[in-house]
């Protein structure tokens, strides 16, 4: 044969025969988990390999292996390696599951502010602490879908003063005086015999529906392409119809979507036209970039339009966080609403999500916007913001609420508050009343925890004495049996002086068994989150510890929320011990 007219052929032959094999698999991408909050633990080599037998040591003792085994998958997670090597079908069946099942993101860029645990103060140099209250729940019901998904929370997600504000609890109902009741409790610290656990409760005043202010609300809904899946916009979509259907003729709503721009969808409108306002949000579909700051604005001036002089005036903004055009930087977001919030409008936070769920820009707009933030990962969560907890949620009873607690340095060597660590304020800001706090619903409580150091007991931390500080003798103070006093200010809602009020709490002996299960339930979410978080004060904590003390404190739990709280430590336990 010709060796010119075979070339050709012999070139189709071998283009036919390459076409024909499989194609190589491309390796998949990893998965990449955004932590900003990762901290490296305090174990030695010998415990991170874990060269122990297990079965001759105590919860205590195992605590090394427990922490190892958390930053492990930690680790793993950043890594984008053995986020699903823990099968949800393992865990006890979460009791509020999602609409639908999401599988993990394949790129995860969630995203998170760093905490930085308060430590022990040594009283004598420094008797005030002085914080903002904090109302927002968000973290508790992000931490429930990390566990429910088998995955272990990142650090920086775990705000363990939300875990705790998550339930109610018993408190007093306030008296004519003040809006407020505040109810302290003192008892042993669950995790270190020598020292102490005070309880400080606040507790608003309760109101009937009928008497509560007519709302103009204004919906600031993210339509944008990463609000799609079903655990966002339809999610979303579904909570809000929950909402509208407490509503009253007296009542106003506005919608506002915002993608690469913002629409109104629904100017204001009668809370009594169900069906119209039922439409609008039926017709709502997600695509397109994020604008959220043009959205912001838009908002604001429909508030203002229909704004209530003795109403609840308040922004609602409903979205993952994921902004990236116009106003992106979060400091400049804070700014804007830190601005808008002189025109008396509040605004709610609601996050919706997972994935690229950034947390740490929905937290600074609520705590900048005179207002609360929660995350609803479930329909059961948006009935619980939205239908049972409404009240609160939406309606303001004080605004710019502090606390400052002095403590006795005859009884108190030291002292440390547990979370609120973005809510401290300086000693000086108490008395300021142009100084912005939190604010409280109606029927809120709001629960703070304080880990004491009594006189005398070991772990004080130890500064040089002071040299021009003059120090009371104990012996001759008519305070010596005080162990603090609670001092609270907030201002009514359209006032601008504050109300001062105090209580004194005096030392007891009373065992940790004699304690209120409220007290002893507090301490328990407290201490799964300071296990979440690898707290450096955790010692003395296990998972079987917190499990036993939850449980003998569950009481009542008409709702149901401790026992699903038990159902976490549960498997979060087994997610560790992987």
């Amino acid at each position: 044969m010709n060796i010119k007219k075979a070339t050709p052929v012999i070139l189709l032959l071998t283009l036919i025969a390459c076409s024909s094999e499989p194609p190589q698999k491309k390796s998949p991408k990893k998965d990449i988990v955004r932590q900003e909050t990762s901290v490296d633990l305090d174990t030695t080599e010998d415990e991170a390999i874990g060269i122990h037998d297990e079965s001759t040591l105590s919860p205590q003792d195992n605590r090394p292996r427990e922490k190892a085994r958390l930053q492990e998958m930690r680790t793993s997670a950043s890594n984008g390696k053995g986020l699903n090597r823990f099968s949800s079908a393992a865990l006890p069946s979460p009791p509020s599951p999602s609409i639908t099942s999401q599988p993990t993101p394949k790129w995860n860029t969630e995203s998170y502010n760093a905490q930085n645990e308060n430590g022990f103060i040594n009283t004598t140099n420094d008797p005030l602490s002085t914080f903002s209250i904090d109302v927002d729940t968000a973290s508790y019901s992000n931490v429930r879908r990390f566990i429910n998904e088998g995955r272990i929370p990142p650090k920086g997600a775990v705000r363990i003063e939300e875990l705790i504000n998550y339930f109610s609890y018993t408190y007093p109902q306030p008296d004519n005086e003040h809006p407020f009741s505040v109810t302290p409790e003192l008892g042993p610290c669950p995790w270190n015999d020598s020292h102490k656990l005070v309880r400080i409760g606040l507790k608003a005043k309760d109101m009937d529906k009928k008497d509560l202010p007519p709302s103009n609300l204004v919906f600031l809904i993210d339509v944008s392409g990463s609000m799609s899946s079903p655990n966002k916009l339809p999610l979303l979509q579904k909570s809000m119809k929950m909402l509208v259907k407490q509503l009253g003729k007296n009542d106003r709503i506005a919608l506002v979507v915002y993608a690469g721009h913002d629409q109104v969808m629904l100017p204001p409108t009668p809370g009594s036209e169900q069906q119209k306002i039922t439409a609008a949000i039926d017709a709502l579909g997600a695509g397109g970039s994020t604008h959220a700051s043009s959205g912001i604005l838009t908002a604001y001036q429909l508030a203002a339009q229909s704004f209530l002089p003795n109403g609840n005036n308040r922004i609602i903004l409903a979205s993952d966080g994921d902004f990236n055009v116009g106003i992106t930087s979060r400091g400049e977001l804070q700014k804007l609403v830190e601005e808008k919030r002189k025109s008396g409008v509040y605004l709610t936070v609601l996050g919706f999500g997972m994935g690229n769920y950034h947390d740490d820009t929905m937290e600074i707009l609520a705590d900048k916007g005179n207002g609360n933030y929660a995350y609803i990962d479930n329909l059961l969560e948006a009935k619980k913001v939205m239908v049972k907890e409404m009240s609160g949620t939406l309606f303001a009873l004080a605004k710019d609420v502090k606390i400052q607690v002095e403590f006795n340095p005859a009884q108190v060597d030291a002292y440390r508050l547990i979370g609120y660590e973005n809510r401290a304020l300086a000693d000086e800001d108490f008395n300021d009343d142009q100084k912005d706090a939190g604010e409280i619903g109606v029927g809120h409580t709001v629960t703070a925890l304080y880990e004491l150091i009594p006189v005398g007991a070991t772990g004080q931390p130890t500064v040089d004495p002071l040299k021009y500080q003059k120090t009371k003798q104990t012996s001759e103070s008519q305070y010596a049996d005080e162990l603090m006093t609670i001092k609270l200010r907030y201002k009514p809602l359209q006032a601008t002086e504050s109300v001062l009020l105090s209580r004194v709490v005096k030392d007891n002996d009373i065992t940790l068994e004699e304690t209120s299960n409220d007290f002893r339930f507090a301490a328990a979410v407290a201490g799964f989150g300071m296990l979440l978080s690898d707290s450096k004060h955790a010692d003395g904590i296990s998972w079987p510890q917190i499990l036993t003390q939850a449980k003998g404190a569950k009481d009542k739990d008409e709702e149901g929320y401790r026992a699903e709280f038990i159902r976490l430590v549960e498997a979060i336990e087994l997610l560790v011990a992987q």
